[in-house]
């Protein structure tokens, strides 16, 4: 035992009180001191005997402990975020774990605790956080130091690595790469959420090369790019790397445009995965533009100016026929408050820029001439979008079935107008068409009482009244056209007999007009959520559904059976984890779904790297070590307050802490030692004194 030790377990137990004990002492200080000054033979050993009784007097012991050492605990940190998945960088760092575990095995004095840093979605990856977690567990005495394997992105470290956390053992950083990494990445700077449909959006990106001095930015360097748009043929062009590129997509139709984004590869980078970008831009309408034009007042008027005019997206305009050429009066123009009906204005000057062209009981009275009749069946066959309101007036000699403009109708009249009580009925095929599908309810709707009879109808019939086609739609090369034979909707809006779903079916055709995507008969679409792609798709064939095919980002095509839900009507879905664009295909229809990046703070910087966590080794006296092709460094016990690590290996220090399992008194002048040695002193003082 060393001096220090012994002295540190010296304890006293004294036979007398305390103050009588200082009492005796002070006595025998006296008799000294006055021995001293008679200057008498003999002081000395009388001094001697005096402490010797003293001494035995305070009892002195010597306190024995018996100690249980206990084992160091040493920290094993795996980084087990998404960019970990990289590479070998997952396979390297299993391999470090098992040689860890390995090794721990044969030091009984060291455990080792392996904690797990998960993917925490865009909070990135979370290290110093879990170092804190897992140390609260174990005492300080004991740390004997922190072994993080990780790729080196860690995006919650301290602000300053000296003023940062103060462990007391060193951390050990462990990369499983070669050395620092290089990375080329796309990155999105701007990229709107809608676009108006027939005008262009701009889409903000801009490539950045990682690891390489000044980013990469050298002068005049360059780099190719790939913009692909809802599965087109990709179009290519150049630009300068470090600086912010605008790539106009044009929205062509409504509904979501997909626009994929890929940068050229660099020599040596990390990974592809940042590489490319993909945006989903969703095309709407900026206006509708619909005329209306009522060929008499009607008491459905109301109903078609109060649907169109409860929408804030269109812009209506309506004309009414209040004075046929017929009704001719007499009364002077000047006189009139009537708006002469801009007939040229209309349907030669701007017909093109309607949305959808409405006309209400309107019949052949010489309002529109010919011509004007054939500029709206063009409008049609160039995609216009035309719906036909009819009443008696379409059985009559003025229909306008007998004008150039029943070229683009999908009926004739044929029978005249019948008249009796009716309630419209969806047919088979309205079952799965989207303008009526899910409208109709088992207690049936209310009951019409007029329509026109109509001969061959080239269009599709989806309502009925008493089987005889009641609602035709139809396609006249690339425009549509619907024909409503009767006038008596408006009969749902005041519920007549239980009304109707008269605002949602005259929707629905309107949309089914302008061709928005929702309502197409062939439809099909796709949407990622959540990392899962679901598949709906719309079909007027009877058959089952079919097997979709989808092709992931990678190029790989994976078959997905579809479930029928209503007729026509089929969905399906399936896993996402590959961000890019994702192509489905079922029949001759296509969708395309765009797939983000999960965690983009994660994935921004793929690189591995030791910039990040060097200086918090460095300040803890630990160590920054490549895993490939070096290999685990050995792990070493070191003393504290040594060198913690070498060139081929880590030290974790030994703390030697303990337990006390028990506690022994040693007397160190028992009575049987202490009354010779005081009798033997004072029997030397007095041979002393008498000589």
């Amino acid at each position: 035992m060393k001096f220090e030790q012994a002295f540190a377990a010296l304890r006293f137990d004294p036979v007398l009180p305390l103050w009588l004990l200082a009492g005796l002492a002070g006595f025998c200080a006296l008799l000294l001191g006055l021995a001293v000054w008679r200057r008498a033979r003999g002081t000395v050993w009388r001094g001697f005997a005096y402490a010797a009784v003293l001494f035995w007097l305070a009892g002195p012991v010597l306190l024995q402990e018996t100690r249980e050492t206990l084992p160091d605990i040493g920290l094993v940190v795996l980084d087990q975020s998404a960019s970990m998945a990289v590479g070998q960088r997952a396979a390297l760092a299993a391999a470090a774990r098992a040689a860890l575990e390995a090794k721990g095995r044969d030091l009984h004095d060291l455990e080792l605790r392996f904690v797990s840093v998960p993917e925490q979605g865009r909070e990135g990856t979370q290290l110093f956080a879990a170092i804190e977690r897992a140390l609260a567990d174990i005492p300080r005495g004991r740390r004997a130091g922190i072994v993080a394997i990780t790729d080196g992105q860690v995006h919650d470290l301290p602000a300053d690595a000296k003023a940062g956390p103060q462990w007391g053992a060193p951390m050990h950083v462990l990369i499983p790469a070669k050395g620092e990494e290089t990375d080329r990445r796309l990155r999105v700077i701007e990229a709107p959420q809608y676009g108006i449909v027939g005008q262009s959006v701009d889409l903000a990106v801009i490539v950045e090369d990682l690891g390489l001095p000044k980013n990469g930015m050298a002068y005049n360097a360059t780099v190719g790019l790939t913009v692909q748009r809802d599965g087109e043929p990709p179009s290519r062009m150049q630009v300068a790397i470090g600086v912010e590129t605008r790539i106009p997509v044009p929205i062509t139709r409504g509904g979501p445009t997909v626009v994929q984004v890929s940068v050229d590869p660099l020599l040596g980078e990390a990974s592809l995965l940042n590489n490319r970008v993909v945006a989903s831009i969703n095309g709407v309408r900026d206006r509708l533009r619909v005329l209306l034009v009522s060929g008499e007042p009607h008491q459905g008027e109301r109903t078609w100016r109060r649907l169109l005019k409860s929408d804030p997206a269109v812009d209506l305009v309506h004309f009414t026929i209040l004075r046929p050429p017929e009704k001719d009066d007499l009364t002077p123009l000047n006189e009139l408050a009537l708006i002469a009906f801009p007939v040229r204005e209309l349907f030669q000057v701007k017909i093109k820029e309607f949305d959808l062209i409405i006309l209400d009981r309107f019949a052949n009275r010489g309002l529109l001439p010919p011509a004007y009749l054939r500029n709206i069946a063009e409008y049609v066959r160039g995609g216009g979008a035309l719906l036909m309101s009819a009443g008696p007036e379409f059985a009559g000699r003025d229909t306008l079935a007998s004008t150039p403009l029943g070229a683009v109708l999908p009926a004739k009249p044929a029978g005249g107008v019948i008249e009796g009580a009716f309630r419209p009925q969806v047919t088979a095929l309205g079952a799965r068409h989207p303008v009526t599908s899910g409208l109709q309810t088992p207690q049936g709707w209310g009951r019409w009482y007029r329509y026109d009879g109509v001969g061959a109808v080239q269009g599709e019939t989806v309502l009925t009244a008493d089987g005889a086609p009641l609602l035709v739609l139809g396609h006249v090369e690339d425009g549509r056209v619907a024909l409503l034979l009767s006038d008596q909707i408006w009969l749902w809006s005041r519920g007549h007999d239980g009304g109707g779903p008269q605002a949602e079916l005259l929707r629905r055709v309107a949309h089914w007009l302008m061709k928005e995507p929702e309502l197409e008969e062939d439809a099909l679409t796709a949407r990622i959520e959540d990392g899962q792609l679901s598949v709906d798709r719309r079909s007027m064939d009877e058959a089952p559904p079919p097997v979709a095919n989808v092709t992931d980002p990678d190029g790989r095509v994976l078959p997905l059976a579809l479930r029928a839900t209503d007729p026509g009507h089929a969905v399906g879905s399936l896993p996402a984890p590959v961000p890019g664009v994702w192509q489905v295909a079922a029949g001759k229809a296509r969708a395309f779904a765009a797939s983000a990046l999960v965690n983009p703070r994660e994935l921004a910087d793929l690189r591995a790297t030791a910039s990040l966590l060097a200086p918090f080794a460095e300040a803890s006296g630990g160590s920054v070590h490549w895993l490939d092709p070096a290999g685990v460094p050995e792990l070493r016990r070191v003393e504290a307050g040594r060198e913690a690590a070498g060139a081929a290996w880590i030290g974790l220090q030994r703390r030697h802490d303990h337990v006390v399992t028990g506690i022994a008194a040693l007397p160190l002048l028992p009575p049987w030692l202490a009354l010779p040695l005081i009798l033997g002193l004072a029997l030397l003082a007095w041979r002393q004194e008498g000589r």
